[in-house]
């Protein structure tokens, strides 16, 4: 690990100027003296330099006055040796030495610009103890520094120190007569995985504050983080009283809302947006809600509104484009996403990628290959690398594409594992499943836990009729991650689909379903379960909210079926077709239809 080096003025700003005048002054009475010939050249050099070249010199005073409360001490050879050993130590590599120097000077000299370096230094070593003592020195011998006052609280809570964080938390909201600290209150504590700890915490901090929103609203996310629904939105609201034009809460409060019904959030939204019209962050949360309840003609009047409101602002224009692209408004959403790149937009390679995305679901090759190829570094490169090859492979050059992906450079196992399961993928989507299989299973000789490349091969077992290893390897997926959703409902709903140990299956499922309960997949799962086992009405609530959530061409299959057999044909052809307009050629949806209908 390299050390922070110093540079040489610093090293003086520290030595001298964070020392004050009484340094100076020593260092005057040192010139008039020998040299001790111990003393290093270096630190000679130091002190010599900090004698100003005139007394009357304009910096003078202000230098004065700035260190006018530091302490008075003596430039000695111990303090010199002590700091040079320090910042030597640590820039040899030896962390833990130049730590221990630091906080041995910081205890003598009680000098909160070297109390404040020990504590870098500290941390930066991994030493969290020694940063909380050098943190509390910087603290005591500068009370009013608020600096020093953040990094010690900072310190106490990432070390799981709350309780004694508590009264330097209390001071720094104290300090803050605007309230917006509370804002980063949440923020400061969410490192600790004990949510009802944290409520309690910032119950006791909020006590003071009964007329301050900004402190309501603290209480409302931490009550929301522990679970507190009903705490949550009675906090959320108050704020919303103290200070009606305020945005953020009434955000939180849909958020809260959203989880009872779609319908109430809306509401809440649009009585805030009457009286706020141009509420730019509402009118955004708005406007997805809107999407998300499938209400596309609202939907799109807000795009409008925002557009002709905002009309510079990157942050709309991005939502616009990206709620557009989800309505399939591929027009409207690559005007705006084009016009983001005249914009002063930080994330311009993002704005690449849809525009890659626009043009590949329009089956419009040519220009999807030309912007992905546009994102040439940074986070994106990768991804747009694989959509390049996937482009390639739908034009039915396979092995052009499947070359492209060799050539790519990956730079770590992770991206290599990437590039692996979009062969796969190109190879799957070919229907050269057997191929598909064979490179992920040659893969996992030399990776047997990866868990994406297991999770792939199970998948890939069950179309090439090895039910078995399909078996096998989302049991070990589950040992090796006893959390992941998926492993547990690929493995139940592959049970529940060939009407095979139904117990076990719904089992299964309800293991995922508590890991990930939103997930329209996993729902759905639960509701093919439920029918196999006969409880059509379960199933049927179950397949309706997946359906609603997600309108997927499979959940559409199964709903469809279930509405069929418990005699709503209508409602089931109905679902079949909406589906089948989206998704002409999904196999699992045609091959259900034409079960039915034949």
């Amino acid at each position: 690990m390299s050390f922070p080096r110093l540079s040489f003025p610093y090293m003086r700003r520290i030595l001298v100027a964070g020392l004050g005048l009484a340094l100076a002054a020593c260092a005057q009475q040192q010139q008039r003296q020998a040299a001790p010939a111990a003393a290093p050249a270096a630190a000679q050099q130091t002190a010599a330099e900090s004698v100003p070249a005139k007394a009357d010199a304009p910096a003078s005073a202000p230098v004065a006055a700035a260190e006018a409360n530091l302490p008075k001490q003596e430039l000695t050879e111990e303090v010199l040796y002590e700091y040079l050993l320090a910042e030597i130590a640590g820039q040899r590599g030896s962390l833990g030495l130049s730590a221990q120097a630091y906080a041995d000077l910081a205890k003598r000299t009680r000098d909160p610009r070297i109390a404040k370096r020990a504590a870098e230094v500290a941390l930066y070593a991994r030493m969290p103890g020694a940063a909380i003592d050098a943190a509390k020195i910087w603290y005591e011998a500068e009370p009013g520094s608020m600096q020093a006052l953040q990094a010690l609280t900072s310190l106490l809570i990432s070390t799981k120190r709350e309780d004694e964080a508590l009264p330097y938390l209390q001071k720094l909201l104290a300090a803050d007569a605007s309230g917006d600290n509370f804002l980063q209150l949440n923020r400061l504590l969410a490192s600790n995985p004990d949510k009802a700890h944290t409520l309690k915490l910032v119950r006791q901090l909020v006590q003071p504050y009964p007329k301050m929103a900004q402190a309501h609203f603290a209480l409302a996310q931490a009550a929301a983080g522990a679970g507190e629904a009903e705490l949550a939105l009675t906090e959320v609201r108050a704020a919303s009283t103290l200070k009606p034009d305020w945005e953020m809460p009434v955000l939180v409060e849909a958020q809260l809302l959203q989880r009872q019904s779609g319908a109430l959030a809306l509401q809440r939204l649009s009585a805030f947006l009457e009286r706020h019209p141009k509420a730019r962050e509402v009118r955004l949360s708005y406007a997805r809600l809107l999407v998300a309840e499938r209400k596309y003609p609202e939907a799109r009047a807000e795009f409008q509104t925002l557009s002709r409101d905002f009309p510079d602002n990157a942050d709309v224009v991005f939502a616009v484009g990206v709620l557009s692209l989800q309505l399939e408004d591929y027009a409207q959403a690559e005007t705006n996403f084009k016009r983001l790149l005249d914009l002063p937009y930080r994330d311009k390679n993002t704005v690449r990628m849809y525009l890659g995305q626009i043009a590949e679901d329009q089956k419009n090759y040519a220009e999807a290959l030309r912007w992905y190829d546009e994102v040439d570094s940074g986070e994106l490169h990768l991804r747009a690398q694989m959509r390049h090859a996937l482009v390639l492979a739908k034009q039915g050059k396979l092995d052009a594409a499947r070359a492209y992906l060799h050539q790519v450079d990956a730079g770590s196992a992770e991206e290599k594992v990437q590039l692996l399961l979009t062969e796969a993928q190109m190879l799957r989507d070919a229907n050269r499943q057997q191929d598909a299989f064979d490179l992920i299973a040659d893969a996992l000789k030399n990776m047997p836990d990866q868990p994406e490349l297991l999770y792939d091969y199970a998948m890939l077992a069950e179309k090439v009729g090895r039910m078995d290893l399909l078996e096998s390897s989302l049991k070990k997926l589950i040992r090796l991650q006893p959390d992941h959703a998926h492993a547990y409902n690929a493995l139940g709903y592959s049970l529940a689909d060939r009407n095979l140990r139904l117990p076990e299956a719904q089992e299964l499922i309800e293991k995922a379903l508590k890991l990930a309960p939103d997930d329209p997949f996993i729902i759905d799962s639960m509701g093919w379960v439920l029918y196999r086992r006969g409880e059509q009405k379960q199933a049927l609530e179950y397949l309706r909210k997946a359906y609603t959530a997600r309108p997927d061409p499979e959940i559409a299959a199964h709903l469809g079926e279930v509405l069929w057999v418990a005699g709503e044909r209508g409602e089931a052809e109905k679902i079949w077709l909406e589906a089948s307009k989206k998704t002409p050629d999904n196999d699992a949806l045609n091959s259900t239809i034409k079960r039915f209908r034949h």
